[in-house]
């Protein structure tokens, strides 16, 4: 078939598609990578995240490193390359944002650039929710469209079907967009277009051209709106104490509080930035582990108000997220979305997990631990596509090694009244190297001092960003208690450690701790990671949090 743009050639009777013949290069698809005739080397995946990238033929000889996906180049056909590490996980994305990736041509036969571009307009049908990480394109060139993995979640978010299960779901349309620019071989010219042909898909989005009577035109589809707002009954007490830690001035120390009490609602604060979505019925939180229904996310504005389109009829429970906010919000009504409604939810209250007063906090509970102390990456092992990129340099490889570094002989010990989340906890609770390719487990201390204990119960609020087949073990004021206080059990095959990642899948814990295991003065909380098999067993933490009981 051709249109004067572009010939695509399909097998018959399977419809398989063989080749796409544009702007003189014989066959987009063709897996050979020719010099003189295709010359896709330069991906872009994001405005930050463009590179020339190496060859297959340069991985070929390049040295394997502690695992198949990561190769040092060696001997590059461009010189440029020599050195960097290629890692196809190193290209990975969100769902949320993984919209528009490619490839740009820069050595076509003609006196224009091309682009190839994989372009998709809704995650609906994608698995695991809008944080949920997958690839995109690397090395080959290969453009990849991922519908459903287990990358970064493991086996919990596999598709599993009984005997007999039915199951029926749409997956796409996506679309597949050429374009081209004239001489001087632009990249930037052609990723913008790309960028400002996925706005014309998503406002083109649900497509009116497919005849399936399974894919649901707009008419069809439903709209959900609502406001989420917050309600922590210590959420202005814990503004009180913040604000005095980190400003002197009397002045801004009241300017915030006021803005606190009046533009935040008082009691209430706005789910500002809140992600809220509609997925099939569960569990608080199992949003990140469904697959096989669909899912519709959105983000709130600045005053929680939000709005959910192009919703296909069904079933669903309303899930919700704040980021700087611990814990996860569930609708208390299922949702039932017909054909052309429009469902208006009213203001919806989260109530946060919390037993008491914050004594002391670690980190921000956002899901990640982007927060925490990422080390440098070896110099002899970078990827020079992250250099002096701050927000991304979880992506280099070899992080791990660096904790055996920085603590030889013992463990990362975290003064609360002294030591800094961003400098001073380490990213990943990882093994230690012990040589001969052993390794071993880690215990990481938090002291913190109490000039008083009240009877009662305290909480350890904990919440784990990443798991990788780890048992994590809380104690109190003694390393070897047992049995523990408490255990998380085997969980986890995230493995987002090697795979260059940040986050997985996000566990949250409420621990009781009785008043009589802590003691006036300093008190000790032991964090074991007892998996010690390989570099990249172990833990990120999102966020911790101990609260005191109510007086």
């Amino acid at each position: 078939m051709e249109n004067g743009i572009i010939r695509v050639s399909l097998s018959k009777p399977e419809g398989t598609v063989l080749g796409i013949s544009y702007n003189g290069i014989d066959n987009v698809l063709e897996r050979r990578n020719k010099f003189n005739n295709r010359g896709f080397h330069y991906m872009a995946i994001a405005d930050d995240r463009q590179r020339v990238m190496p060859t297959a033929e340069d991985r070929s000889k390049g040295r394997r490193l502690d695992f198949d996906e990561a190769v040092l180049i060696t001997n590059p056909s461009n010189p440029e390359l020599q050195g960097e590490v290629d890692d196809k996980y190193q290209y990975s994305c969100e769902n949320k944002d993984n919209k528009v990736h490619g490839w740009i041509n820069l050595d076509s036969n003609s006196n224009e650039s091309v682009g190839f571009w994989m372009i998709t307009p809704s995650n609906e049908f994608r698995s695991g929710g809008p944080i949920k990480q997958g690839l995109t394109s690397h090395v080959g060139p290969t453009t990849l469209n991922i519908l459903h993995t287990t990358h970064y979640s493991g086996k919990e978010v596999t598709m599993a079907l009984k005997e007999g299960e039915p199951f029926k779901k749409v997956y796409g349309p996506v679309f597949a967009y050429l374009n081209s620019v004239s001489s001087g071989h632009d990249s930037q010219a052609l990723w913008s277009d790309a960028v400002q042909q996925l706005s014309e898909e998503i406002k083109s989005w649900p497509y009116d051209f497919p005849n399936s009577e399974e894919f649901f035109p707009a008419n069809k589809r439903g709209r959900v709106e609502g406001r989420l707002l917050v309600q922590d009954r210590y959420m202005f007490m814990n503004y009180l104490i913040l604000f005095y830690k980190f400003y002197n001035d009397r002045k801004e120390l009241m300017f915030l509080i006021f803005t606190s009490r009046h533009i935040q609602g008082g009691s209430f604060v706005y789910g500002d930035n809140a992600y809220v979505g509609l997925a099939l019925p569960g569990d608080v939180g199992s949003w990140q582990r469904q697959s096989k229904g669909y899912q519709f996310w959105t983000e709130a504005d600045k005053v929680g108000q939000f709005t959910i389109e192009n919703i296909l009829p069904g079933d669903y429970d309303l899930y919700a997220w704040v980021p700087g906010i611990f814990g996860d919000y569930k609708h208390n009504t299922t949702i039932t979305i017909t054909p052309g409604c429009v469902i208006q939810l009213g203001s919806l209250i989260y109530h946060p997990p919390r037993n008491g007063p914050t004594i002391w906090e670690i980190g921000i509970p956002d899901r990640s631990a982007a927060e925490f102390y990422v080390p440098d990456p070896y110099p002899n092992l970078i990827n020079r596509l992250y250099i002096g990129k701050p927000a991304h340099k979880f992506r280099q490889y070899g992080l791990w090694q660096r904790y055996t570094e920085l603590y030889p002989s013992q463990d990362l010990v975290y003064n609360v009244d002294v030591s800094n989340y961003s400098k001073d906890w380490f990213y990943a609770q990882i093994p230690r190297n012990i040589g001969n390719n052993t390794f071993s487990p880690t215990t990481w201390e938090i002291k913190f001092h109490l000039p008083f204990v009240i009877r009662g119960t305290y909480t350890l609020q904990l919440a784990l960003a990443s798991a990788t087949r780890s048992n994590l073990v809380v104690r109190l004021n003694n390393p070897v208690a047992r049995p523990p206080h408490f255990s998380t059990g085997l969980i986890g095959r995230d493995n987002s450690v090697a795979r260059h990642g940040i986050h997985g899948l996000h566990r949250p814990y409420s621990i009781e701790v009785p008043s009589y295991l802590l003691v006036e003065g300093t008190n000790t909380i032991y964090l074991r990671q007892s998996k010690g098999l390989s570099p990249f067993l172990g833990v990120m933490y999102d966020y911790i949090r101990l609260e005191r009981p109510e007086t």
